[in-house]
């Protein structure tokens, strides 16, 4: 147990001078890192001291970003009537607030009176005093609203019914006027003259028998029925345009010679050919065609006394397009004389084959002949029909006016100096004469701002310029000024179009996009 002990007593000995020796010698180097940098320091001290340039930070004002939230977008303009409607008020409570005039969007309207929306909404809180009570008087206005209209409709209907009882002495409207002169006349002459003829014709047919006949009644009975849709499609077309419809019902008129190039061919070429290929199966004797002869005849004068009277109204409606007549007819920029003309040709030419294979019957005795002019006849229905259809479905389809107007109305927009350069230029006709205009208009912005600048006062604006300090008063001047520029370029939008409109008087609706 001795030496054991001995031995860690001597290992505990060495440790603890070890110790002491390490913590000696770590007082000793911070003390003369002291003194190092007390001699450093006292260095620095007795050397010169140079004098440093001031540093110079440039900072470059920033904008605050804007969050345009619901408290910005309240200052947004509106105006009376809708600021009535909406809120509750009187013209009398409009009159306290602030009025701004602006610039009408509409044409031949002048500048009009708005005010701010948070003026109307604080106007109508003091007016009703909380925003239920407005709520309230807006449910109640609309529930009168609904019995008014609900009133207006069944006083209405009394009326009507008042006025078909006692008979209506209206003066003659717009719509029966339209039937008295252009194509509404050759329409309603048509339907005279074929109906008369739809009537003889099958007397004849059912005295004789033939099946040149029937077809020629058939034929009549299709015009006259496509005819009256005919005046149906005009007098739609001339209505006034509505919210649901804005650009009118021209497009009545394509739509009805559309459906009546359909009923041509089901019902007229139809038929003929039905009968034609039943007289082939089963022919059947003739009887006397001396009637039947008498009745083609006036039936060949009357239709072309209506081909006549369509043939003139075409002329002059080319004429006066600058077109020439059969480009006039080919282009069906007359839908409804179109029809009538076509179906009138088709009757003249229908009657000479009839007559033509009759009397090929009556000669030789044969009634095939006959039914070959039937045949005939509905080939000659089924082209027209097919023509009809044709030319009215590419109408229909937004067909453009012609390469010359075109390039006329756009030199019109590239002349102007406010004008860089147009493109996407699109002119569909709208039917009747009516052309609607899209392009896309590159302007000049410094035409447009040195524009607006014509009409300020130099002095002032300078005066403006140079009370500008801080961002915030930049920020006011640049807003003031920039949305005047804006309303310029508006007014030259709105100068461009009336030009257009009034150079060219069959533009009707012009539509500039502003790149």
């Amino acid at each position: 147990m001795l030496p054991g002990l001995a031995a860690a007593a001597a290992a505990h000995r060495c440790s603890w001078s070890s110790l002491c020796r390490l913590r000696l010698r770590c007082r000793a180097a911070a003390r003369g890192s002291s003194d190092r940098q007390a001699e450093n320091m006292g260095a620095e001290l007795k050397a010169p001291i140079i004098k440093q340039e001031p540093l110079q930070v440039r900072v470059k004002a920033v904008l605050k970003k804007r969050e345009y939230g619901p408290k910005y977008t309240q200052n947004n303009f509106i105006t009376g009537v809708r600021a009535m409607n909406e809120f509750c008020l009187k013209s009398s409570d409009l009159e306290q607030l602030r009025k701004i005039r602006r610039r009408s969007p509409h044409e031949d309207t002048e500048s009009f009176t708005v005010y701010l929306r948070s003026d109307v909404e604080a106007k109508s809180l003091e007016v009703w005093g909380s925003p239920e009570a407005l709520a309230r008087e807006k449910k109640l206005r609309k529930e009168a609203e609904i019995e008014y209209r609900e009133r207006l409709f069944r006083n209405q209907k009394i009326l009507r019914e008042y006025r078909d009882f006692l008979g209506n002495t209206k003066p003659r409207s717009r719509t029966a006027s339209i039937f008295l002169k252009g194509p509404g006349k050759v329409v309603m002459v048509a339907i005279c003259i074929n109906g008369l003829n739809c009537f003889f014709k099958f007397l004849a047919w059912i005295y004789t028998g033939s099946a040149s006949m029937f077809s020629e009644a058939i034929h009549s009975l299709s015009d006259t029925c496509n005819q009256a849709l005919l005046a149906l499609g005009i007098s739609k077309s001339v209505q006034t345009p509505d919210p649901t419809h804005p650009y009118g019902f021209s497009n009545m008129r394509y739509i009805a010679s559309l459906i009546s190039g359909v009923g041509i061919f089901m019902m007229g070429a139809g038929l003929s050919w039905y009968h034609g290929i039943m007289g082939l199966l089963n022919p059947q004797p003739i009887e006397s065609l001396l009637w039947a002869y008498c009745i083609l005849a006036g039936s060949l004068v009357s239709e072309g006394a209506t081909l006549l009277v369509a043939v003139n109204e075409l002329r002059r409606s080319a004429r006066a397009k600058g077109m020439s007549f059969y480009k006039y007819v080919m282009e069906s920029r007359d839908p409804s004389t179109n029809v009538i003309l076509l179906e009138d040709t088709a009757a003249v030419l229908g009657v000479t084959i009839a007559a033509t294979c009759m009397g090929l019957t009556s000669i030789t005795g044969n009634p095939l002949y006959d039914s070959l002019g039937s045949l005939g006849v509905g080939t000659l229905l089924g082209v027209v029909s097919a023509f009809l259809i044709y030319t009215n479905t590419e109408a229909l389809l937004g067909r453009s006016i012609q390469p010359e107007q075109v390039q006329r109305l756009t030199e019109l927009l590239e002349n102007d100096p406010s004008v860089r350069a147009i493109h996407d230029v699109k002119a569909t006709d709208l039917g009747l004469g009516k052309v609607r205009f899209k392009a896309e208009v590159d302007f000049d912005g410094r035409v447009v701002t040195r524009s607006y600048l014509e009409k300020q006062d130099f002095d002032q604006m300078l005066q403006e310029i140079q009370e500008v300090k801080t961002p915030e008063e930049l920020e006011t001047f640049m807003l003031k000024h920039g949305e005047n520029i804006i309303d310029t370029l508006g007014a030259e939008v709105d100068r461009l179009e009336k030009e257009l409109k009034k150079r060219n008087p069959e533009v009707r609706h012009v539509d500039l996009e502003i790149l």
